[in-house]
């Protein structure tokens, strides 16, 4: 067993170590730029953590800590691209330093490179990563697709919001853990409940970024900040401000998230002035805390020392106490 710093330090190393320039640079460069924005590594990380938990040699789960981040930042490309995102990581996003035409081509490519590199893992497993990294990758473009289309929606529930996260976002957490999880052998139960693991994790992250994009800076966040509200982002905080408020309230919301602002900032605090009259942040945060909770569940049910688990325990700690 190793420490989480051990295996967080490994795995920002195993991605900074890889080399992302060559001919013709106009696409390698955003390529580059994207893989060197920095950003905890979360996904390379759990990697690392499922198969250090199994006691599997760390060098085996290489390719695919490379594969996962470099597909999770390909995805982020063509986000920005779609969400029309100033900022990333408090950097200009790709298609705002090169263009929109490199960022798609640079996203397309690392789509590519994230397989190839999947390829270099022991041949024993290739198959099952790249079904994993290739379910991972339909997933991830369901939930854009989900996320998109709820901004053209008058209705959508919160269980339909949290299964676009679920896809969107939570899927590659625990498509993380499921890899490391194959690389290492274990059994079919604990592969699966190590996906669960990842997966309400996940749902916990974006709810606590949802929260994060209203009460924070942009200093902290890396982001603009409020700018969920200024795009009409149907988020869990908006959701549930709309379930929990009066009739009052609600038309307020509503009137807000379909008028045009000149000034932007104005929506922003009226929005954020409703959400803490309804007491939303403190709402998301026990929501966020019961998925962490759930995940803990799955976790408690994994066949190794409850030692062997500890660092995962630290690890969704950690990530539910963000500032950033």
């Amino acid at each position: 067993m190793h420490t989480l710093d051990y295996l967080q330090t490994l795995a920002v190393e195993t991605i900074d170590k890889q080399q992302y320039i060559k001919q013709p640079l106009s696409l390698y460069e955003p390529v580059d730029y994207a893989m060197r924005q920095g950003g905890k590594r979360i996904r390379p990380l759990l990697v690392l953590l499922a198969v250090d938990m199994f006691g599997c040699e760390l060098q085996k789960a290489q390719p695919a800590a490379v594969a996962i981040e470099t597909l999770h930042n390909f995805t982020l490309l063509h986000d920005d691209i779609m969400d029309a995102s100033p900022l990333r990581r408090g950097k200009p996003t790709v298609y705002k330093q090169y263009s929109t035409n490199a960022a798609i081509l640079s996203g397309d490519t690392m789509f590519a490179m994230a397989m190839a590199k999947l390829l270099e893992s022991e041949a024993d497993v290739t198959s099952d990563l790249a079904k994993v990294l290739s379910q991972a990758s339909i997933d991830v473009c369901e939930g854009q697709t989900l996320d998109m289309d709820f901004e053209r929606q008058d209705s959508v529930t919160i269980e339909q919001y949290i299964e676009m996260v679920r896809l969107k976002t939570s899927v590659l957490l625990g498509a993380s853990l499921k890899m490391g999880a194959i690389i290492a052998k274990a059994n079919a139960q604990d592969i699966k409940l190590l996906e669960y693991f990842g997966e309400n994790i996940g749902i916990a992250f974006q709810i606590q970024d949802d929260i994060l994009d209203c009460w924070s800076d942009l200093e902290a966040f890396g982001k603009v900040t409020g700018k969920d509200i200024a795009d009409n982002k149907k988020t869990f905080l908006y959701l549930k401000a709309l379930e929990v408020a009066d009739l009052k309230q609600q038309k307020q919301l509503l009137d807000l998230f379909s008028a045009k602002f000149a000034d932007q900032n104005e929506k922003i605090r009226q929005v954020i002035a409703i959400y803490e009259s309804l007491n939303i942040r403190e709402i998301a945060e026990k929501v966020a805390k019961n998925y962490t909770q759930q995940a803990m569940i799955s976790l408690e049910k994994v066949s190794v020392e409850a030692e062997a688990k500890e660092n995962l325990t630290t690890f969704a700690t950690r990530l539910l106490g963000r500032k950033s």
